[in-house]
């Protein structure tokens, strides 16, 4: 038999008030003692209550909860947002829903989000601006704001400026000497992975260069060894600029495995510093973005939407850092890679891209 739901007057008569009380509690009202604030909270913790938000909105109460649709959690660097925003959240007495966008992309996530009956919306997912002005319009008259939105967009956005970030890495290898740089991006059709990749083509054409190759990826690890394994067997750059830090992991193991040392014959910038970065071998150089930062200060701005309609502040795009690591050092010259399994590893990696049904 299943058990009954816990109900507010099972909470008020644990804490020994009244249900109107308990109501209060969970509205986050001010004319409640801390005392029996505290008291009505013990109550719920004890009895497992889980108040139910959909019908507290069906009933016309604020339920002070945020939509968070994004990217893929597999990826660390939205699940490290995606953590961020969770802490922030409670923090401040407000309730987290999340939604991925899988094959039905963003507007899935939001529709699924709104059915959801959330007050407000994040959106961590690449959108052109057509695609977000669409959103926004879907959302109606709830707050959104876009954490990866191309610049041009005219919705409210929270974003770090992607060409400051990319030129701040190929800046770095230039300044060690390289002139041999290939790039490994994310996928085409990813504005973060566009705003990269002319960031980093404008620094080349800058000092009259371009680049020796253009590899890329679905921003995973799996993507950025496959992409590194085809140059498998022929000169190598000098240097590597890789639009995230997972494909970079990926690419260094790729060269690990063809016997290529880093940074000796070939450094590797990466992108975003996610927490394991400096965990690499060797550990990582790459272009920080401030996970927590975007994380908090999302959650910051859309909570004062909600609790000051109408305000216009705007959020500046954030500013990136280089950290630099021991995946970088100045050029030892060109070397063609010779190694005795290269051409069956590059073999492989063929099998890898089209697999046999």
């Amino acid at each position: 038999m299943r058990s009954r739901s816990v109900t507010l007057d099972d909470v008020a008569s644990a804490a020994g008030v009244s249900y109107q009380t308990v109501s209060r509690v969970l509205n986050h009202s001010s004319q409640v003692a801390e005392q029996t604030r505290s008291r009505v909270e013990a109550a719920m913790q004890a009895l497992n209550y889980v108040p139910n938000r959909v019908a507290q909105q069906l009933a016309g109460k604020n339920t002070r909860t945020l939509g968070l649709a994004t990217s893929d959690l597999a990826l660390l660097a939205p699940a490290q947002i995606a953590s961020a925003i969770q802490q922030r959240t409670s923090q401040l007495g407000y309730h987290l829903v999340i939604a991925m966008a899988g094959q039905g992309g963003a507007q899935q996530a939001v529709s699924d989000l709104l059915s959801q009956r959330v007050d407000a919306l994040l959106i961590n997912v690449p959108l052109e601006a057509q695609a977000a002005q669409e959103i926004e319009r879907m959302a109606g008259s709830l707050p959104c704001l876009f954490l990866d939105v191309a610049d041009e967009a005219k919705v409210p956005a929270c974003t770090f400026s992607a060409r400051i970030g990319a030129r701040q890495g190929a800046r770095h290898l230039l300044q060690l000497g390289h002139q041999q740089i290939a790039l490994l991006n994310g996928p085409p059709d990813s504005v973060a992975a566009r705003a990269r990749t002319a960031a980093w083509i404008e620094v080349l054409q800058e000092h009259h260069l371009t680049p020796v190759c253009q590899l890329s990826g679905d921003w995973s690890a799996q993507s950025g060894y496959q992409a590194m394994m085809r140059l498998a067997g022929q000169v190598l750059p000098t240097a590597l600029l890789v639009a995230n830090d997972q494909m970079a992991l990926g690419a260094m193991q790729a060269l690990h495995q063809m016997g290529v040392a880093v940074p000796a014959e070939i450094s590797v910038v990466g992108y975003d510093d996610t927490a394991d970065s400096a965990w690499y071998q060797p550990p990582l150089t790459t272009v920080r973005q401030d996970m927590r930062q975007l994380g908090e200060s999302s959650v910051d701005w859309l909570t004062g939407q909600l609790e000051q309609p109408g305000s216009d502040s705007v959020l500046p795009p954030f500013v990136t850092s280089l950290v630099v690591r021991a995946s970088t050092a100045a050029p030892r010259g060109e070397k063609p890679v010779v190694h005795p399994v290269a051409a069956e590893l590059r073999r492989l990696a063929q099998q890898l891209d089209n697999p046999q049904p």
